[in-house]
């Protein structure tokens, strides 16, 4: 067992993600992350808005409902704990509408992206994203480690009932 975090082992990320949820690396990739992701809802909803009354292509829904799962998981990631489930879900949306071009572009996708201004910010800003959730999802202490934490903290800030009080 490693004396100063109680972790053990000799994989370094794990020590640091036992450091907490505020080191500057992981506020620096969570800002990277939200950022990426909120552009990304953007740049989709801005191609998407103008198309939705075309009923045979169903894209222009798939980006809105994408847009707003990514925004959901941009705003977690502010909010809430270092879940690796949440940086999970939030590399798999934007690995989602990254895969999703390539797959409806096929061999044709180096055509669309210099075809296509909005798609060249998409693809980059979903690369960042990407990796940034990775990299925050491998910093992350395992779930179950963030829930015992936060049960800790609530249970110390918590004062103690009486008996005869139900």
């Amino acid at each position: 067992m490693s004396a100063d975090t109680g972790l053990g082992g000799g994989d370094p990320s794990r020590d640091e993600g036992a450091a907490g949820r505020d080191t500057p690396r992981k506020r620096l990739l969570r800002w990277v992350a939200v950022q990426a992701a909120v552009v990304a809802a953007a740049v989709h909803l801005l191609w998407a808005w103008p198309r939705l009354g075309s009923p045979p292509d169903a894209r222009p829904y798939l980006f809105v409902a994408g847009s707003a799962l990514a925004v959901a998981v941009a705003v977690a990631t502010l909010r809430a704990g270092e879940y690796r489930r949440l940086y999970a879900l939030g590399a798999g949306t934007l690995g989602t509408f990254l895969g999703g071009f390539l797959a409806w572009h096929g061999t044709g996708a180096a055509a669309a992206l210099a075809a296509e201004p909005l798609a060249v910010v998409a693809v980059i800003v979903e690369v960042v994203g990407f990796a940034a959730y990775l990299a925050l999802f491998r910093l992350a202490p395992p779930t179950s480690v963030v829930v015992e934490r936060r049960e800790a903290d609530g249970a110390e800030g918590e004062p103690e009932a009486d008996e005869g009080t139900p």
